[in-house]
């Protein structure tokens, strides 16, 4: 996880804000294969997901003086990353929401069940991820995978925490519900 923006790249910002723009290289050195990797997470071809990290940082740089320092660089990069994966996804039409009908179920017998170590399990858990729209998948591998807290979440989704909690609850029970039909 990356933790707030520390004092180095704090320091870097104010040089690049000042006119020292090749200071910015710092940044697309430091995290252009953390950035690929999260908006090929959305997309399914690498070559979209470089361009798209390609554009994430010029929007970055175009945008560096409204950093704030509230969160980390990175979360904030991310955040721009996203919206600009969401905005390839919906011009290609391939960005839908899916609603289901879930019953509800209870947290605790959600983990339980959906971390269930059996080989087959983990494949079918694998099957339901990869069939989510990108933005679910997305919250899955952010929270589960790259273990990000809820609020920079939210942030990197431009969503409330508490709405995200909700989602990511909803998600965790379709996945549920997806497992056990394979089940059948």
């Amino acid at each position: 996880m990356k933790e707030m923006i520390n004092i180095d790249e704090r320091k870097r910002i104010k040089r690049i804000l000042d006119g020292r723009r090749e200071e910015f290289g710092y940044f697309v050195n430091r995290y252009s294969q953390d950035i690929i990797d999260f908006t090929h997470r959305m997309v399914d071809n690498i070559s979209d997901a470089e361009d798209l990290a390609q554009d994430s940082f010029v929007k970055a740089y175009r945008s560096l003086s409204s950093f704030d320092g509230r969160s980390s660089f990175y979360t904030w990069l991310c955040r721009i990353a996203y919206h600009e994966a969401l905005n390839f996804l919906n011009r290609r039409k391939r960005y839908c929401i899916l609603a289901t009908d879930e019953s509800l179920i209870e947290s605790e017998l959600l983990d339980d069940e959906l971390s269930t170590g059996k080989e087959e399990r983990i494949e079918r858990m694998e099957e339901a991820i990869n069939s989510l729209n990108p933005d679910e998948q997305m919250l899955i591998h952010l929270y589960y995978y790259d273990d990000l807290p809820l609020r920079e979440i939210a942030f990197i989704m431009d969503v409330e925490p508490n709405a995200l909690a909700t989602r990511l609850h909803r998600i965790r029970k379709k996945l549920l519900i997806m497992i056990k039909q394979k089940e059948k």
